[in-house]
């Protein structure tokens, strides 16, 4: 994605007006341009390439923070979840003192 985005961008300064007034301008950022887009192609073929020779768990063994990632997001999820519905039951209930000190803890 993030090679996909610098191509974006190389391509829009490319189409930018200031080419068409300035030649070194239009000549640094053609040159942009092609690195860009090599580096794209090159990207994409290595991640192709991972993907085929190790599959999904390749990544994980390539990557092993992505992975430690993906487990703590999904573990702050479930807190979230469990925390949203003690909220809701607080709610629910009638607003006395001990249940609105809870509500706000």
């Amino acid at each position: 994605a993030m090679s996909k985005s610098a191509v974006k961008i190389s391509s829009d300064l490319l189409s930018n007006p200031l080419c068409e007034q300035e030649p070194g301008f239009l000549e640094m950022v053609t040159a942009f341009d092609t690195a860009m887009k090599r580096m794209d192609s090159f990207n994409q073929e290595k991640v192709s390439w991972l993907w085929l020779k190790k599959g999904r768990a390749g990544f994980s063994s390539v990557f092993p923070s992505l992975n430690m990632a993906v487990k703590r997001r999904e573990q702050t999820l479930q807190d979230y979840k469990r925390l949203q519905s003690k909220v809701e039951k607080y709610e629910e209930k009638e607003r006395t003192g001990p249940v609105l000190a809870k509500l706000h803890q």
